[in-house]
């Protein structure tokens, strides 16, 4: 299955993808940041005004990953923790995490290498010391991606290369499967 997911994620990137300058997009999530860290007093309000706008693009990336591909609903945690990785951050970062670190059926990390948010980019001392987690955009993007395939998470960074780190390591666990709901208009 894992196969068939990559195959996935590569078709999607080459021929469904509208691409954008990835320099343009780098300097653009690094003046929101900086912004950001502007206009909040510390960097744990920042993280979650990240983890927010996150959260808004996963719910909308979901829907666009299995509107552009033959992806069909992930039937358990394991099988969507893969369709995640090996399609929608390739599918729309150009980059396929590692899924492992499984604890349980519920809760695994998600290992980047290359995290393209990371680019051009430098933490400065104050920002490191105070807690900032630069990409955490994306911890906002799997939860909300995942919440689009019914399951409620919690995912937070545990380590990052900007920190020092060998690797970045987003954490997921899933605590609870959502039941579909029809809209009240929808009987």
């Amino acid at each position: 299955m894992a196969k068939q997911y990559k195959a996935i994620g590569d078709e999607a990137w080459k021929n469904s993808v509208e691409k954008v300058n990835a320099e343009l997009f780098i300097f653009t999530y690094g003046s929101l940041v900086v912004q950001l860290l502007r206009d909040h007093e510390d960097c744990t309000s920042v993280n979650q005004q990240l983890d927010k706008l996150g959260y808004n693009i996963g719910v909308r990336l979901a829907d666009d990953m299995f509107a552009r591909t033959t992806l069909d609903r992930c039937p358990d945690v394991r099988s969507t923790a893969d369709a995640v990785a090996k399609v929608g951050f390739r599918m729309f970062l150009n980059t396929t995490p590692t899924v492992g670190l499984w604890t349980n059926d519920n809760e695994f990390s998600l290992l980047i290498e290359d995290n393209p948010l990371n680019d051009f980019c430098e933490l400065p001392p104050r920002a490191l010391r105070d807690g900032l987690w630069y990409s955490n955009v994306l911890c906002g993007v799997v939860r909300g991606a995942l919440e689009m395939m019914h399951m409620q998470a919690r995912v937070w960074f545990v380590r990052d290369v900007l920190r020092g780190d060998d690797t970045s390591e987003i954490r997921v666990r899933v605590e609870r499967m959502l039941d579909e709901e029809v809209p009240a208009a929808d009987e």
